[in-house]
């Protein structure tokens, strides 16, 4: 077994991966080192031809290949290795990687542990659809590696289930290709996706939307002949009356994001539920010091360039954490989601953290609405909003002196959505 030593390691070769890696090596870490188990990095955003990205983070409206071009750029300028081609079987709480590739087993010891590895699709299993197990059920993400990598365009008569960001996408892409987009199916009364990407994908094309409505079957031998649909109660359940049979060759599934943690979840760090990432303070540190998430794999951003804001400082930190220039001393306070608040990062709170950014998701669609901030149930901050919705992250950033109190007198801070 090779045996390597690093300052820093960093699980994940897409944007999150090659963000934390260069800014832990702007920060003074010597020997930083990425693992990517595809053969390029990258990760999804070689597949994402549509532009859209870097409008924050570059100035400039890049496609997905183009933003990843520049940030592999910058891992090339660097000095960073980077081993392709090679899975992460294990990640131990002293922060040793046991990995595999062509050159057989790997041991990678490492000063600091940065976790980047993205997330997946949920599949057609996770949904539990009646029917056959015909060809042309895929995810969205599937279905763009086939056209934009691979030249394939996967069916010709195309429903989409679930409004997220990439099924959004890909509708538009379907019918630049000549296909007949026969709707987007979404079970919740309001889109997951972003809102410019309903207008500009969905509105501008004008592909039909179906709220508070849901694929209940599946029909098809060896291909998908068409899908069954129905409205749903407020119990998601389907309402009887209202079923009908839109005829189509593939089924397009875009129903959320699951964050990998899988090295995470065996080595006993905890995760949080509502997230599926690990649990973390403000540098993105989780339980176990020396060991940091950030990226999708920690929880499922709206743009790249929010990807990469955090990942490099989890990178910085990262870093810091090597040197023993991390400031963590102070006693740690436990952020809770309260009403209307869907996940929260991170989950806890230095008390001596400036500035304090909070970022959370939705349980739904809001008017007219107030964040509110509570330490130890007393009101602390607030702010109204016209509309909330789940589909965009939330980022609220409070006064660095709401947890300037003595430390003893603050246990929690809770955020809640208030009507």
């Amino acid at each position: 077994m090779n045996t390597f030593v690093y300052d820093v390691a960093v699980i994940g070769g897409g944007c999150a991966g090659m963000a934390a890696a260069c800014a832990a090596k702007e920060k003074g870490a010597e020997r930083v080192l990425i693992l990517e188990r595809s053969p390029r990095l990258g990760g999804v955003l070689r597949q994402c031809i549509h532009n859209g990205f870097g409008i924050h983070h570059f100035g400039e409206d890049l496609t997905g290949t183009e933003y990843a071009a520049r940030l592999i750029r910058a891992v090339q300028a660097a000095d960073i290795d980077v081993f392709t081609e090679t899975t992460v079987l294990r990640l131990s709480k002293e922060r040793i990687i046991t990995a595999v590739n062509h050159t057989g087993l790997l041991r990678i010891r490492a000063g600091a542990v940065i976790v980047a590895s993205g997330c997946r699709e949920r599949p057609r299993g996770a949904l539990s659809i009646p029917g056959s197990r015909p060809a042309g059920v895929m995810t969205a993400g599937t279905a763009q590696r086939l056209l934009n990598l691979e030249g394939y365009l996967p069916g010709r008569k195309i429903v989409i289930l679930g409004s997220g960001d990439i099924g959004l996408i890909m509708a538009r892409q379907f019918v630049l290709e000549g296909a007949d987009v026969k709707g987007v199916i979404e079970i919740q009364p309001f889109s997951s996706g972003l809102s410019r990407n309903i207008v500009q994908c969905i509105e501008d094309f004008h592909i039909p939307l179906y709220y508070s409505t849901t694929v209940t079957r599946i029909e098809g031998a060896r291909r998908v002949s068409g899908v069954w649909i129905a409205q749903v109660n407020d119990q998601k359940k389907p309402l009887p009356g209202t079923e009908r049979f839109i005829e189509c060759d593939t089924l397009i599934l875009s129903v959320g994001l699951i964050p990998e943690n899988e090295l995470l979840w065996q080595s006993g760090i905890p995760l949080d539920p509502s997230t599926g990432g690990a649990i973390v303070d403000e540098t993105f540190q989780t339980e176990v010091p020396g060991i940091f998430a950030c990226g999708n794999a920690l929880h499922v951003h709206d743009l790249a360039d929010y990807v990469v804001q955090e990942s490099r400082q989890a990178g910085h930190n990262a870093a810091l954490w090597l040197r023993g220039q991390l400031k963590t001393r102070s006693p740690l306070i436990q952020v809770q989601a309260g009403e209307g608040v869907r996940g929260i990062v991170p989950q806890r709170l230095h008390a001596d953290t400036s500035p304090i950014l909070l970022q959370f998701r939705p349980s739904s669609r809001y008017q007219n609405c107030r964040i509110a901030v509570y330490t130890d149930e007393t009101l602390s901050w607030s702010c109204r909003y016209r509309i909330l919705t789940p589909g965009e992250m939330c980022s609220i950033q409070l006064r660095t002196d709401l947890l300037a109190q003595p430390a003893s007198v603050i246990n929690s801070l809770k955020v809640q959505v208030e009507v």
